[in-house]
């Protein structure tokens, strides 16, 4: 059943998406450590007021900015693993290209989900779930390439056997970490490129990237066949 909108639902909805662009043009100027509602109002003409209808405060339209940039991420990796071949070294390629892609055209939404936590901000319950979709992707990629492994020890055991429990029972705890240890190697790699800690040694880095996803790829275990 089609449902349609009416037109004071479609105004809001366009003024709700003004007012998250403007909150990103804030990001890229000032940093997230900046954003005031009070700015983003003024630049949109708008009262203080008449945004607070938006958004109570500067922590929801963060959370909003942040559960976007999440979804749009998870979003842009997904239609890469559905172009990229179906086996796994080639799906993790796709995943890994995207992920960058998506860091270097959005930097400052790279920074706010991925770079120094706002002071004083606590992200509510309602960014776990957009969060949870890229990693959830990389842990199908993992899963699909049918790894053998063995029980991990010690600590890093039981957390190992949380996650597996929740989010991966498929993998081998080993195979896990193997692959926690790629995405944090993934994650490391793009915020050195893209804060420029790479400037006068391996940037351009698109050579140091594809060598480094190949190793990666190696080390979780994906089969170099394609």
């Amino acid at each position: 059943m089609t449902v349609i909108k009416t037109a004071r639902a479609r105004a809001r909805e366009e003024l709700t998406r003004e007012i998250k662009e403007e909150a990103r043009r804030r990001l890229a100027a000032e940093g997230a450590q900046r954003l005031s509602l009070r700015a983003v109002a003024r630049e949109l003409g708008m009262a203080s007021s008449a945004l607070y209808r938006y958004f109570p405060s500067r922590d929801e339209l963060l959370t909003a900015l942040i559960v976007d940039a999440y979804n749009d991420l998870a979003n842009a990796t997904d239609r890469a693993l559905d172009a990229a071949a179906p086996t796994p070294r080639a799906r993790w390629r796709a995943l890994c290209t995207a992920v960058r892609d998506w860091a270097r055209a959005h930097p400052h939404e790279y920074a706010l989900v991925f770079g120094t936590p706002v002071p004083g901000y606590r992200a509510p319950q309602e960014t776990i779930e957009p969060a949870a979709r890229l990693p959830l992707a990389l842990i199908g990629v993992a899963g699909s390439a049918q790894l053998d492994g063995a029980p991990v020890g010690g600590v890093l055991g039981a957390q190992l056997a949380a996650v597996r429990e929740q989010l991966a029972p498929d993998l081998a705890e080993s195979v896990l970490a193997r692959t926690a240890i790629a995405w944090t190697q993934l994650f490391g790699m793009i915020s050195l490129e893209l804060f420029g800690h790479l400037a006068g040694t391996l940037d351009p880095a698109d050579a140091f990237f594809a060598y480094t996803v190949e190793r990666m790829a190696d080390f979780v275990g994906f089969p170099e066949a394609e």
